[in-house]
């Protein structure tokens, strides 16, 4: 009963780890703004925190099947 549960948390943390990480990439490349009014750095810094720490939980939820 419990894994569908984690099967859908694990998901859903990768697709949005690794949207954000691509989305961050992209505009890393493309020498725009990851977010508006803020320092480069930090947001870029921030995004990639978030994208790993997403992708981590998803790998976690994912591995307690």
């Amino acid at each position: 009963m419990e894994s569908g549960p984690a099967i859908f948390a694990g998901t859903v943390f990768c697709l949005f780890g690794g949207g954000l990480l691509a989305w961050t990439v992209t505009r890393v490349r493309q020498h725009r703004p990851v977010a508006q009014g803020v320092s480069p750095v930090a947001s870029i810094t921030v995004a990639g925190l978030v994208a790993t720490i997403s992708l981590a939980l998803g790998a976690w939820c994912l591995t307690r099947l």
